[in-house]
């Protein structure tokens, strides 16, 4: 990007979507299918301009990164990571995973507010972006220097740009930002979950549930969300007995099986042992593969709410065709109305969710 690019004020109209920062291509893509957005500081009338405080890496695009710079001997590379991370944000103008397609969010402070800006925002406002990273504007003025690139969050200086359309919420003030941020990254899920076994719950059923991955935060949150509108009988899958160990006795789960989300056989099995197979299935891993164990998991007519960034859209159509199955699926887009104020409100509401969120935070 050229100093022109970076500096001069803004001319051409704004769109609430921010097509008006797409730099490549020009006006054929929106910022998220962009290859580069344009990241000047100057503000249209109805943009936001955030002074970054910490990024957090959604954890499919982390999981892949680390992969990537994984040693012979097991250990991540986290300066190579780094370097990866800084070079893929000033390529592109925002934190884009070139593999995964995914970002992240990040939490801030309000440094500037159009005229016209429709978010409600206030300068001083610390707030959490409740859009991906993948279609942020992002400028880095630090390096990444406080971050060791072990770990999805990520301690930040710069600033970042909301359009019209972006989303936006306030840091509660009883919850510490950090805690906020884990919880809000993942808010989409337990909405979601909430409104499917709503849906059943208005024809007279009390859904079992299966979540996959059920001791991660979108996981933890699927399965308190669950509970919560009055599912029936709910299953956690985990891969190992120390994910087992966080559930067991928890009560978020009436059952947790550990087995492998992407052995088609095996997870059917497992869970048809359990209790299964499930009306609702919910896919919160981050690793590919889990289409087709999710499917064999799921009754017949039932649903399937895919929550993971390494899911394989078309995996999983064509899987369900090819067995013959009658299932809804569901892609979780991330945004449901009220889904921070819902995600935040069960946290504080469920204190074994709660404290495997502080837990996570503290390793």
């Amino acid at each position: 990007m050229t100093t022109d690019e970076v500096s001069a004020a803004p001319t051409t109209p704004s769109s609430p979507v921010g097509i008006h920062r797409v730099l490549e291509p020009v006006g054929a893509a929106l910022p998220q299918a962009a290859r580069r957005l344009d990241t000047r500081r100057e503000l249209w009338p109805d943009e936001v301009r955030i002074a970054v405080e910490t990024l957090n890496l959604d954890a499919a695009s982390y999981r892949q990164l680390a992969e990537k710079h994984r040693a012979p001997g097991g250990l991540v590379d986290g300066s190579a990571l780094r370097a990866d991370v800084l070079a893929i944000v000033q390529e592109r103008g925002k934190l884009q995973n070139p593999v995964t397609g995914s970002g992240g969010m990040l939490i801030g402070t309000v440094d500037e507010v159009g005229p016209a800006s429709p978010l409600g925002l206030s300068v001083g406002d610390r707030v959490a972006t409740l859009v991906s990273l993948s279609l942020t504007p992002l400028h880095l003025d630090d390096g990444l220097a406080r971050w060791d690139g072990l770990s999805e969050r990520v301690p930040a200086e710069g600033y970042a740009i909301l359009f019209g359309r972006s989303i936006a919420a306030p840091l509660p003030g009883d919850l510490p930002p950090e805690l906020s941020l884990m919880v809000m990254d993942v808010c989409g899920a337990p909405a979601l979950v909430a409104r499917v076994v709503q849906e059943y719950a208005t024809r007279g059923r009390a859904p079992s549930v299966l979540v996959l991955g059920g001791a991660g935060k979108s996981g933890s949150l699927s399965l308190a969300a669950a509970a919560d509108q009055g599912s029936g009988r709910r299953i956690a899958v985990v891969p190992h007995s120390a994910e087992a160990a966080l559930l067991e006795g928890t009560g978020l789960a009436d059952r947790v099986v550990v087995a492998d989300a992407r052995s088609p056989l095996g997870l059917s099995e497992a869970v048809a042992a359990a209790g299964g197979p499930a009306d609702i299935t919910v896919v919160c891993v981050d690793v590919p593969g889990c289409e087709q164990p999710a499917i064999l998991s799921t009754a017949d007519r039932g649903t399937i709410v895919f929550f993971s960034m390494a899911t394989s859209f078309a995996a999983a159509a064509l899987g369900a065709e090819g067995l013959a199955a009658d299932v809804r699926m569901l892609v979780g887009n991330g945004y449901t109305p009220g889904h921070a104020a819902y995600a935040l409100d069960l946290l504080r509401r469920t204190p074994a969710v709660r404290s495997l969120f502080e837990s996570r935070l503290a390793h």
